[in-house]
């Protein structure tokens, strides 16, 4: 039964990912606490991780056979973060769980509260690496890194802004180009907790494999909602601020 609600999740956050495009792994460790029963926070948010890793590398190449990937921009990007990762990750293992718990619903409601704010698709489809550049994407990625490790969560809602702030690229260049971060961060934040032995690998292993089911069954409520976005995003960000403030008042 364990593991068939960590599947269930699974697809429902895989689901939540392809409808939306982001924020869905937010919901996976609220969802191994208090359906799947993980009693122990930090597993929670490690095997999370771990799931998150393995979700955004199957964008990626998705992503990457599309040719929308920036490669230069999102590798020093990435690579900067990577530090941030590891450091967050490590910081997070000592926190108490309950106080973290706590943290990660605060980091729930600004998530929640960045996918109501409108998006602009504006930019330069040719926007390309320059060295001006690096020396605004490496210390943006280096913070979004270390809040990916501190909360084990996939930190696309604070990758994708900052290419494109940096960079000057589209919405759909920094949405693919940030599923390389997505990848390294929660590789890295599992890693971590991995060697702490803070990850069920039976339960990333469910959360995976529902992942693919809730993607497939994603593609069709994707194109169902495309003139509906708008509100299903409303709905979607209600959810999460809602699971948030169900955290802090437990």
């Amino acid at each position: 039964m364990t593991l068939l609600l960590a599947a269930l999740g699974g697809v429902l956050i895989g689901l939540l990912l392809t409808v939306f495009g982001g924020g869905g792994s937010v919901l996976a460790t609220p969802w191994l606490i208090y359906v799947v029963g993980v009693a122990d926070t930090h597993i929670a948010v490690g095997t999370s991780a771990a799931a998150v890793a393995v979700n955004a590398f199957t964008g990626l190449m998705t992503q990457a056979r599309a040719g929308a990937v920036k490669w230069p921009c999102a590798t020093v990007f990435a690579v900067s973060g990577l530090a941030g990762a590891f450091g967050g990750a490590y910081l997070g293992q000592l926190v108490d769980g309950k106080t973290l718990l706590n943290w990660f619903a605060v980091a729930m409601i600004a998530i929640a509260i960045s996918m109501l704010l409108p998006r602009k698709s504006a930019g330069n489809p040719s926007a390309h690496l320059t060295p001006a550049m690096v020396w605004k994407l490496a210390p943006v990625g280096l913070a979004a890194g270390f809040a990916a490790g501190f909360f084990g969560i996939g930190g696309g809602f604070l990758i994708a802004p900052g290419l494109m702030a940096a960079t000057g690229m589209t919405l759909a260049n920094a949405s693919a180009s940030s599923l390389v971060s997505v990848t390294l961060f929660g590789g890295a934040t599992s890693v971590s907790y991995a060697t702490s032995g803070l990850v069920d690998w039976s339960l990333f292993a469910a959360l995976v494999a529902g992942g693919v089911v809730g993607a497939l069954l994603g593609l069709p409520a994707s194109r169902w909602l495309a003139s509906r976005a708008a509100v299903g995003r409303t709905l979607f960000a209600g959810l999460v601020i809602g699971v948030a403030v169900f955290i802090l008042l437990g």
